[in-house]
């Protein structure tokens, strides 16, 4: 007997939803989740699986370990006067900022990995980045290009996108 097609649920692109942890207001003391959404044409994820290989001498080829990851996050933006995210990247790249000075708290949430017992909340990564402004551009509309470039490990945990707020998993 032959076998049934499988419905195949492939996550498409809107399925992702991508935060920047931005002051609230000019005084900065106070801090929100803000949607990388409006104004994005494009917010993609490099993990950069670094590997080492190793061949020893009895053996015909060489085997490969994954070492570590350089992860980046490649971005296009058409540059929105009232939008916080792209208005937060041009800033890094109009005064060229540095260090401390250009990094953000990033959450990548996965809206079609909803944690079961919990309303409108789903699994999430937490980054901090460092904003990589390569380019401001554009024959007409002006865009932002370059890297949200990963410092460190992500942190795993759950976004609520209600309350816009990240929790991190327990420890074991």
């Amino acid at each position: 007997m032959p076998e049934t097609a499988k419905k195949v649920k492939v996550v498409q692109r809107y399925e992702y939803a991508d935060y920047l942890n931005l002051p609230k207001d000019e005084a900065g003391k106070e801090m929100e989740w803000n949607l990388m959404g409006t104004g994005f044409t494009a917010l993609d994820e490099e993990p950069g699986a670094q590997s080492e290989s190793t061949k020893y001498v009895n053996e015909k080829a060489a085997s490969s370990d994954v070492v570590g990851y350089e992860t980046k996050f490649p971005f296009e933006a058409d540059q929105i006067a009232d939008e916080k995210c792209t208005n937060a990247l041009y800033d890094v790249g109009r005064n060229h900022l540095i260090g401390a000075d250009a990094q953000f708290e990033y959450v990548r949430v996965e809206m079609w990995r909803p944690i079961k017992e919990k309303e409108s909340t789903f699994a999430a990564r937490k980054f901090l980045v460092s904003a990589e402004v390569s380019e401001v551009a554009g024959e007409n509309k002006q865009k932002i290009s370059g890297n949200l470039n990963a410092v460190g490990d992500p942190i795993l945990g759950e976004f609520n996108t209600s309350t816009k707020t990240f929790t991190p998993l327990e420890s074991e």
